[in-house]
């Protein structure tokens, strides 16, 4: 077709221009709607499941030795409900319902932001699968963590960290094998979220700054196998359970916060009770042991937990660290 000389004018388009134009916006709106094989679907049985591209570079669709694909590439942002993903490049498969996810990932909302590697999503579900140098924090920053894999479940509002775990909480250390933080509605009503509960699995240690103890520097400790950490609307810890071989290092204080020494428990399970953020009483049940330490002894390294390690130079965000 040759090219006609001359531009057309805005009230009367040729049938030429008018057609083209019809034809490239089905075109896009069609690529869009067929970008992932679940949505069409999705899009028809429920309003709100409907994914939504804000930009990518490139759209590609074609055949490889899984089958056919579509794909977006290129600075890749798309919404499903109030999740927000981005990457370098989207994929998905006819014969499959999942989105694999690839480069600069990040997925979140007005309550959280995970980053890693490597990534798979399933818009049935609405469960987003991390693998990979995972970093993440709250948007309020009142929490960093990181590990090698993560699960983002909307529904359930829970985040798991999986495999080498850690995060701050203030300045206040978590680690085990696996943590989980779930999530409630905020009190403020605007929409975000904040931690109901956090749970360890394999490993779990407690580890906070006493900060009645200024100089020396020490930390109370909490160790075991589960852990299982309660906060407050404000997000202030009101309990610490830890069982299956549970043991603590903790400094005690008078009704004036004169020191009193630093005790050491161990038993089958060791609960901890806070009041306005602060610790003040102890329960420690099944095969208890324990010793107490004089004063002399409060910063000393060696009375420490065998597993205790301040590793706060290991968060990603530090220079956006919490304050204290």
């Amino acid at each position: 077709m040759n090219k006609k000389s001359g531009a057309c004018r805005p009230d009367q388009p040729s049938s030429w221009y008018a057609n083209a134009l019809r034809y490239t916006t089905e075109s896009v709106i069609l690529l869009m709607l067929i970008l992932f094989p679940a949505l069409n679907h999705n899009t028809l049985r429920a309003e709100n499941k409907k994914i939504i591209l804000e930009h990518s570079d490139t759209i590609e669709g074609g055949q490889n030795e899984k089958g056919t694909y579509k794909s977006v590439v290129g600075k890749v942002e798309f919404w499903h409900n109030t999740l927000n993903l981005k990457c370098d490049r989207a994929i998905s498969y006819d014969r499959e319902n999942r989105i694999v996810l690839a480069g600069n990932i990040q997925i979140g909302n007005e309550t959280f932001n995970i980053f890693g590697d490597n990534g798979v999503y399933y818009p049935e579900t609405e469960i987003g699968e991390l693998s990979g140098n995972i970093r993440g924090l709250l948007i309020d920053r009142s929490l960093y963590g990181k590990s090698q894999k993560a699960v983002i479940n909307r529904p359930a509002s829970q985040i798991w960290l999986n495999d080498r775990a850690i995060a701050w909480f203030g300045r206040q250390q978590l680690s085990g094998d696996i943590i989980l933080l779930h999530l409630k509605q905020s009190a403020k009503n605007d929409g975000s979220m904040t931690i109901d509960k956090i749970q360890i699995q394999g490993n779990a240690f407690f580890a906070a700054e006493d900060t009645l103890s200024h100089a020396p520097l020490a930390y109370n400790q909490l160790g075991g196998n589960k852990m299982a950490i309660q906060l407050d609307d404000n997000s202030r810890i009101t309990g610490i359970t830890v069982s299956d071989q549970a043991e603590g290092l903790y400094h005690l204080y008078g009704e004036n916060h004169e020191p009193r020494g630093i005790n050491y428990s161990s038993g089958s399970e060791i609960r901890m009770f806070f009041r306005d953020g602060s610790l003040y009483r102890v329960k420690v049940s099944g095969n208890v042991e324990g010793k107490h330490y004089p004063d002399r002894y409060r910063g000393d390294k060696t009375i420490n937990l065998p597993k205790f390690v301040w590793r706060e130079n290991e968060n990603p965000f530090r220079q956006e660290k919490s304050p204290r």
